[in-house]
C-alpha cells in the first residue's frame, strides 16, 4: 500500500474515533429510546396554516376557500401537491432514536436556528412545531427536534427534501394544463407562416399531409403540461421579440426571446403572469411543419 494511501486510511479512522467520543460526551446517547413513535402529532387535513423558516427565509401558507395559497414573501397560488406531500412527511416523522439532549450540540445537528423550522396551525392555533436538521450518517435518515424541547432524535427519511424550499419552488409552476387525449387541433403561427396539427379519423396530420405520430405525441406531452422554471413578478415595460403562438384548447401561448440569454418568456391567454422557462424546454414546443413529418 502506498505511503499517502495509508496515511490518509489513519486519518479517516481518527477523525471517525473522534466523532464517535464527541457523541458519546455527557448529555448524548446513541440511537436508544422513542424508536417508532413519532417527532409531533397533528391531523394534516385540520391543517390551514403552515410556516417554514430557512436560512434562505421565512415562507408562509395558507389554506384559503380550500386553497393552498403562498401569502408571505409573496402572494400566489401554491403546489398543492408539495404542500399535501410536506404535510403528508411531517405527521410521519418516526423516531429511530435519541442522539443528544445536550443544548450546546444542536449546532452539530442543525436542529438550532440554522435548521429548518415548521409551525403547523389549525384554524389559526399552533399545533406543532419542529426542527429539520442535516441528514444522519446513511443519508437515508434526519435529524429533528421538537420546539421547546432539547431532545435531538434521528429520524427515517430524507425531510429536508420536503421542507427546506425557498419561495419560488413553493408556487404553483403551471403554465397550461389540460388533458391530452381531449386535443383534437393545434395551431403554431411564427410571424405570418402557420403549421397547423389535426386529428382527423385517428388520423395527426400537419396541414393535410400525414404526421409523424410519435412527433405530434411527444410535443401534445409537452404543451400540455407546461411547467415554468421562472416567474416575472414585475413585468418589464416592453416585451422581447414574439417568436411563436401557440394555439389549443381556447387557450393563446406566446413565446418571447430573451435577448442574449437561453431563456423565454411565455404568456397565456389565460392568466396576466409571464412565466419564464429554459431555451431547451422552449425547443420542444417550437416546432416547425418539418418536424412534424413522417
Amino acid at each position: 500500500m502506498k505511503r499517502s494511501t495509508t496515511i490518509l486510511v489513519v486519518v479517516l479512522v481518527v477523525l471517525a474515533g473522534m466523532t464517535f467520543l464527541v457523541l458519546q460526551r455527557q448529555g448524548e446517547t446513541s440511537g436508544t429510546g422513542k424508536t417508532g413513535e413519532l417527532l409531533v402529532n397533528f391531523d394534516s387535513a385540520a391543517v390551514d396554516k403552515l410556516t417554514v423558516q430557512t436560512r434562505q427565509g421565512a415562507v408562509e401558507l395558507q389554506k384559503e376557500a380550500g386553497i393552498w395559497m403562498l401569502t408571505s414573501p409573496v402572494r400566489y397560488p401554491a403546489d398543492e401537491s408539495l404542500v399535501a406531500q410536506a404535510l403528508g412527511k411531517g405527521r410521519q416523522i418516526a423516531l429511530k432514536g435519541i442522539v443528544s439532549s445536550n443544548p450546546q450540540k444542536q449546532q452539530l445537528f442543525e436542529v438550532d436556528s440554522s435548521g429548518t423550522l415548521v409551525r403547523v396551525f389549525e384554524k389559526g392555533a399552533e399545533r406543532a412545531a419542529f426542527r429539520v436538521g442535516k441528514p444522519g450518517p446513511s443519508f437515508t435518515e434526519t435529524y429533528v427536534r421538537k420546539e421547546g424541547t432539547q431532545d435531538v432524535y434521528l429520524a427515517e427519511g430524507m425531510f429536508g427534501y420536503y421542507f427546506a424550499r425557498q419561495a419560488k419552488e413553493w408556487r404553483d409552476r403551471t403554465i397550461f394544463k389540460t388533458d391530452q387525449a381531449a386535443v383534437r387541433s393545434v395551431t403554431l403561427q411564427f410571424g405570418d407562416t402557420t403549421v397547423a396539427l389535426s386529428l382527423r379519423d385517428s388520423v395527426w396530420r400537419v396541414d393535410t399531409a400525414k404526421a409523424a405520430d410519435a412527433a405530434v405525441r411527444t410535443f401534445l406531452g409537452s404543451v400540455t403540461n407546461l411547467q415554468a422554471d421562472g416567474f416575472i413578478d414585475d413585468q418589464p415595460s416592453a416585451l422581447p421579440p414574439l417568436v411563436c403562438t401557440i394555439s389549443l384548447a381556447g387557450v393563446d401561448l406566446r413565446f418571447f426571446v430573451v435577448n442574449n440569454s437561453d431563456k423565454y418568456y411565455v404568456l397565456s391567454s389565460a392568466s396576466p403572469r409571464l412565466f419564464e422557462i429554459p431555451g431547451w424546454r422552449a425547443t420542444q414546443l417550437l416546432k416547425r411543419k418539418k418536424d412534424f413529418l413522417q
